[in-house]
């Protein structure tokens, strides 16, 4: 048994693409900072997800003894989601062909780890 919805109950996902640019227009609307200044933070964003995944696994782990278990490996999900979700955004922010930058670049990476046909592999 799960505890996930049926499939009639599931919200639909947004597609990544679509929601990566309504979350960096929502950003860009709301901003406090503008310019250079408002760049440097947006990528500064990124450095408080990915501390905020550190903690998180400290506390799954209870690394610390003075705070033990307070986190669970789900959170941890969801904070590997917020690092992804807060890079795709500030890669919106330095180029509106944020989809064609990264799978030109995900091709990239892939052919020089798994070889050239796993690059091209990964594109269809």
């Amino acid at each position: 048994m799960t505890d996930q919805p049926p499939p009639s109950e599931t919200p639909a996902s947004p597609d990544l693409w679509t929601a990566v640019d309504d979350l960096w227009t929502w950003l860009d609307a709301n901003r406090a900072h503008g310019g250079q200044e408002g760049l440097l933070l947006r990528m500064l964003k990124l450095s408080e997800e990915v501390g905020e995944v550190a903690q998180a696994v400290i506390g799954a782990t209870g690394q610390n003894p003075r705070k033990g278990v307070t986190h669970t490996w789900e959170e941890v999900q969801g904070e590997l989601c917020d690092v992804v979700i807060t890079a795709l955004v500030a890669l919106r922010t330095l180029t509106p062909d944020t989809r064609e930058v990264f799978t030109r670049h995900l091709a990239k990476v892939t052919a020089r780890s798994l070889g050239p046909s796993a690059a091209g592999e990964a594109r269809q």
